[in-house]
């Protein structure tokens, strides 16, 4: 059978309007391109796009879902929001590296929220997160905690980029990576050169999620980066409301 033709530019909106859902709060173009990987000139063609067509509402501080949104496409985690920002902003304080939120919905692994600042970068999301499963230790750590059969049918639907010389390209060296996985996960400079990141994963009777930071590489890893995500996953564990939680 041949493979469906996709117009890419309705899949970028559809990106747009699920960053916006996923928040509590407005969101300014410039978070949304980051939260999408998509260029900063493209979000602002598709932005009024959808704002003339009545998907979102330019807000004071950024855009909102609009009157032609249903609220059947929001993350479970929106309401949560007021709570789960807390809880990036002080992981971010605390290592000082940009801290995110991404979970798996709808066969997809979304980047619901970021916490970053001036002295912690986001890193430059030049491809974006749902095709990146792969390269990212939030991705990683969200694949290892799916059942076999959700995970599986990830990774059929995914093309392994070879985006740096150190991301896992071979479907059967990720399905060991993620058969074994570690109290911690971590991406070293796999999805961007200079850059590693350490996450942990939540999974809920409902929700398989994961909170993660962006460190520089030259800062190295350390057993106290280690214990900060420990909390902040313990934090968001709690407020999520999990019975568990696998890191």
């Amino acid at each position: 059978m041949a493979p469906p033709t996709l117009i890419s530019s309705v899949q970028r909106a559809l990106r747009l309007l699920e960053a916006v859902a996923a928040s509590a709060d407005a969101i300014p173009a410039k978070k949304l391109a980051r939260l999408t990987g998509l260029p900063l000139p493209t979000t602002y063609h598709l932005l009024r796009t959808l704002v003339y067509e009545g998907y979102l509402r330019k807000a004071e501080n950024g855009y909102v879902i609009g009157p032609s949104a249903t609220a059947s496409g929001r993350s479970p985690l929106q309401s949560l929001h007021p709570r789960i920002q807390p809880v990036l902003r002080s992981l971010r304080d605390e290592l000082g590296g940009a801290t995110y939120l991404s979970m798996y919905d709808h066969g997809e692994i979304r980047l619901v929220d970021i916490a970053d600042g001036p002295h912690a970068q986001c890193v430059d999301l030049w491809v974006g997160v749902h095709e990146a499963g792969h390269a990212t230790a939030f991705g990683k750590a969200i694949l290892a905690s799916l059942d076999p059969e959700l995970r599986d049918d990830y990774i059929n639907r995914h093309d392994l980029h070879d985006l740096t010389p150190n991301t896992i390209t071979n479907r059967n060296a990720l399905e060991r990576r993620l058969a074994d996985p570690p109290e911690i996960w971590s991406d070293s400079e796999e999805y961007l050169l200079g850059t590693y990141c350490l996450a942990a994963s939540i999974r809920t009777s409902d929700l398989v999620a994961s909170i993660a930071v962006s460190l520089p590489t030259h800062r190295g890893r350390s057993d106290s980066q280690a214990h900060a995500l420990h909390r902040a996953a313990h934090r968001l564990r709690r407020t999520i409301g999990a019975p568990s939680i696998t890191m």
